[in-house]
């Protein structure tokens, strides 16, 4: 089945590029030119994919992307005229998948849409959970169980008994942490791990979803940051609870 990729661009000599670069790689693409009509399509289900404009005229695309990731971990990737790394930060703290400048190649666009696609569907490779089984329960080294539980065919992250709602590439950054305690992963490590073309990513992008990780750690147990910072190395997860 082709992929439904939603566009939410309100230039329309923009949004008629996008779509006809998703159409020539075998996309399905739609287009809405305003924040909220996005939303009502994306809220309809049944899309894979949103390429979302940061300059919206009703709405900015961060706060159209906050309102999707409240109900949903859907892949976006942004696309705006805006290229300094603040707003990139900003953006990747909130929760897209990636982050495209104008101008831009179409060709790129769509490659990044399909990268961002392969990493949403890309089982995770950090855990050694068998299919059907939940997870295994991380045990730290002085034999207390760590408070986390990985089941790797939902992709969801328990956490002190409590589901932690994570990005895809937040899942993948954690549960890589959790798969071995105590082990320094440099910046690279995780960027390997977590996104298929690590290349496009930057060092800032690896601390970004760590900050935001920990915040969402922190909302079910505010007394505990079980990911500590080696200070130039790199990240690792505590062993000790």
């Amino acid at each position: 089945m082709m992929k439904k990729i939603l566009v939410i661009e309100d230039e329309s000599s923009i949004a008629d590029t996008i779509v006809y670069a998703l159409k020539s790689e075998g996309f399905e693409p739609y287009w809405c030119a305003t924040g909220m009509d996005g939303l009502t399509r994306c809220n309809e289900g049944d899309i894979d994919l949103i390429i979302l404009d940061i300059g919206l005229p009703d709405a900015s695309g961060f706060e159209i992307l906050k309102k999707i990731r409240a109900t949903s971990s859907l892949p976006v990737i942004f696309l705006t005229s805006r290229s300094s790394e603040l707003d990139r930060v900003v953006g990747l703290e909130i929760g897209a998948d990636d982050y495209v400048a104008k101008p831009f190649s179409p060709r790129e666009l769509a490659a990044r849409v399909k990268a961002v696609l392969r990493r949403s569907a890309q089982v995770n490779h950090v855990s050694n959970s068998e299919p059907g089984k939940p997870s295994d329960t991380i045990v730290g080294t002085e034999g207390t169980a760590a408070p986390f539980r990985i089941d790797t065919e939902s992709m969801k992250i328990t956490y002190f008994d409590q589901i932690v709602e994570l990005t895809k590439c937040e899942f993948r950054l954690l549960a890589a942490l959790i798969a071995h305690p105590g082990r320094i992963y440099t910046r690279d490590a995780l960027k390997e791990l977590a996104w298929d073309e690590p290349e496009f990513s930057l060092d800032r992008t690896v601390d970004t979803h760590i900050k935001t990780i920990r915040t969402k750690l922190r909302a079910v147990r505010s007394d505990i940051d079980p990911i500590e910072t080696r200070r130039g190395f790199g990240y690792a997860l505590k062993t000790s609870w």
